[in-house]
């Protein structure tokens, strides 16, 4: 097992490492400066000043190994476009909410999927299995910004307004961004949970649990899950990750004050140090969560230690 988690973090580190690499060049490549705003002009001297003084009138291949070097320190650097705040400290105010929200939304989608798979599975052919793959179907297929604007619209600003649009002051303000957060994971994971337990229903442990007189319920949670659940702790994963640090569309409609609204704002004004250390960040968070999925993976399953 130790052989296979070091593998593991081996790879995630050369991972990081392509992810900061590829999205510093990229965003040097971007034509324009951080420091105009779309046709406006601003004089040698002062684009000559605030390069020095976030450090682009170096060469490109400096400013590079500079970056490396902070974001070894875990320093992201500053805002090009807010003045005295440092990407950490965005990070560090959006994130926890953004945390809050996606923990609900994961903790949620499990459940809920789980169960749909699972009882679509047993009643395979009849009506749950039929609701379960339309809602599936359409989980999988709507975008999630056309859910959020369609509950917006029937639950908040439209038919009914019994919910509240932004903020998340109370429980009630949760409601429509977990909702809008889970449609379609809960979806995902129902259909993969359905297919996984049909395939391990048929198997011939299945039948001889039976045959010993073994409880269909625990035939089902010991026996049959346990082999099932395998391709869902691989989409746990990104799963989780990209859940707690934040849908960028869902936390724009909802003014939910997270992470995703520094990362839309440093888009539209070219703020390079947040969109890098965002960037970053998340990309980290997702090599984290596919890593420790990885572990609990070997541990499910000790076959995978074969391939150590």
């Amino acid at each position: 097992m130790l052989g296979y988690i070091l593998k593991r973090v081996i790879s995630g580190l050369v991972t990081i490492f392509l992810l900061i690499t590829a999205t510093f060049f990229l965003m040097r490549a971007i034509p324009g400066s951080p420091f105009t705003k779309g046709e406006q002009t601003v004089p040698q001297e002062i684009m000559d000043r605030l390069n020095a003084k976030y450090g682009m009138d170096a060469p490109l291949f400096t400013q590079y190994i500079r970056y490396l070097g902070s974001i070894v320190r875990g320093d992201f650097g500053e805002s090009f476009k807010k003045v005295n705040s440092t990407v950490n400290g965005m990070i560090a105010r959006g994130f926890p909410v953004s945390a809050r929200v996606g923990a609900v939304a994961v903790v949620i989608s499990l459940m809920v999927g789980l169960a749909l798979g699972i009882s679509s599975a047993i009643r395979h052919g009849g009506l749950i299995d039929g609701f379960a793959m339309v809602f599936a179907t359409i989980g999988i297929s709507v975008p999630t910004f056309v859910t959020s604007v369609l509950l917006l619209y029937l639950l908040a600003g439209g038919i009914f307004k019994v919910l509240p649009t932004y903020g998340l002051t109370s429980w009630r303000h949760y409601i429509l961004p977990v909702t809008c957060l889970c449609f379609g994971p809960v979806a995902y994971i129902a259909r993969l949970t359905r297919s996984s337990m049909l395939e391990v229903m048929r198997q011939d442990y299945i039948r001889t649990a039976r045959a010993k007189g073994v409880k269909e319920k625990a035939v089902v949670l010991t026996h049959a899950l346990r082999n099932a659940i395998l391709p869902v702790v691989t989409y746990v994963g990104p799963l989780i990750a990209g859940l707690l640090t934040g849908s960028f569309i869902i936390e724009r409609l909802y003014a939910i004050p997270g992470i995703g609204k520094y990362f839309v704002d440093s888009i539209s004004g070219r703020d390079y140090n947040v969109i890098l250390g965002i960037t970053v960040f998340f990309g980290i968070f997702v090599v984290i969560c596919n890593m420790l999925v990885d572990i609990f993976y070997g541990i499910i399953d000790p076959r995978v230690k074969i391939n150590e």
